[in-house]
């Protein structure tokens, strides 16, 4: 099998914190490249979990058209901002976080006072501006998760007037790049590709942990194939012969013999098929004579009976 070697040939951190990590990933053969790349971007973009703000409680707010007195932003204005906080949480609960400040004042997200489950990745992300004699009051619930959710309306939470709810964005991955490079040609004149993946997060995470997360889940998702048994259809019953569906009658017994056998339960040779010698004798009033009839008759056409049940 084909070696391949990972290089990390930059890495950036931007002044929000956010983070830019290239990698150069080679030699594939030809074709492998594009099939990495586009099975670690999808993954990248859509399937690593992170945190976000999910609702937002503001004092004396009760709906999102509202305004603040002494407050520059109107309500939609601090739900984005909110909305655009970067958060990392270690926990499973839905985490709350609160502040109150006075004006003069620009309130950031540093101003936010969470446990310690949850680090706020980028500070200085302002969420309003307060006047001089005016004061927030804020309340935000964080949350983890995977991809988009929507606002749900038909939620308990929803249904407090003032807690706003607001569209969560999981995804710590902003962005993925990928392009296929042609190397030299490997033995045999077989071409070599080599694939650069560029990958840019909120920060809450680093490229290389989305890297390795993203390949987790892709070999999570393909190991049960490397295992993979065919589980046998299961064997089809094989058909009633002709002789086990005729039925008690044509036998020709004595009427003592049918009598029994019909009070029995037993209609027709199929039936009779199921019994031993010793569970005929075994029949109310059905006696060793009787039980003599019947195995002769069923000899006539070919079926024999054991004399002794099978014991497991």
């Amino acid at each position: 099998m084909l070696q391949f070697q990972i290089d990390r040939v930059d890495y950036q951190i931007g002044d929000d914190r956010s983070q830019i990590g290239v990698f150069v990933i080679g030699p594939l053969d030809r074709g492998q490249a594009t099939t990495l790349g586009t099975a670690l971007r999808r993954v990248l973009m859509s399937g690593l979990e992170g945190a976000a703000v999910t609702a937002v409680r503001i004092g004396g707010v009760n709906h999102e058209y509202a305004t603040v007195p002494g407050v520059r932003e109107d309500v939609l204005d601090i739900l984005l901002n909110c909305k655009e906080l970067v958060l990392s949480s270690r926990s499973r609960d839905t985490e709350i976080g609160r502040l109150v400040v006075n004006g003069p004042a620009e309130v950031t997200a540093s101003d936010l006072q969470f446990s310690s489950q949850v680090t706020v990745v980028d500070p200085d992300r302002t969420i309003a501006t307060v006047a001089d004699g005016h004061a927030i009051e804020l309340e935000v619930h964080v949350e983890r998760g995977v991809g988009y959710r929507p606002v749900d309306r038909t939620s308990e939470d929803a249904a407090a007037l003032d807690l706003l709810q607001i569209d969560a964005v999981f995804m710590p991955v902003r962005r993925v790049n990928y392009t296929v490079d042609e190397t030299a040609v490997g033995e045999g004149g077989s071409a070599r590709e080599r694939l650069r993946l560029e990958i840019h997060t909120n920060g809450s995470i680093t490229p290389d942990d989305a890297m390795a997360f993203a390949a987790n889940q892709l070999i999570s998702l393909f190991q049960p194939l490397a295992t993979l048994t065919m589980a046998e259809e299961p064997g089809q019953e094989p058909e009633p012969s002709a002789e086990s569906q005729i039925p008690l009658e044509e036998l020709n017994l004595s009427v003592r013999a049918y009598n029994c056998l019909k009070r029995a339960q037993v209609n027709s040779v199929s039936d009779l098929m199921g019994f031993s010698y010793e569970d005929l004798l075994e029949i109310k009033n059905f006696g060793a004579k009787s039980a003599d009839e019947v195995i002769e008759a069923l000899e006539r056409i070919g079926i024999s009976l054991p004399q002794s049940r099978t014991t497991a």
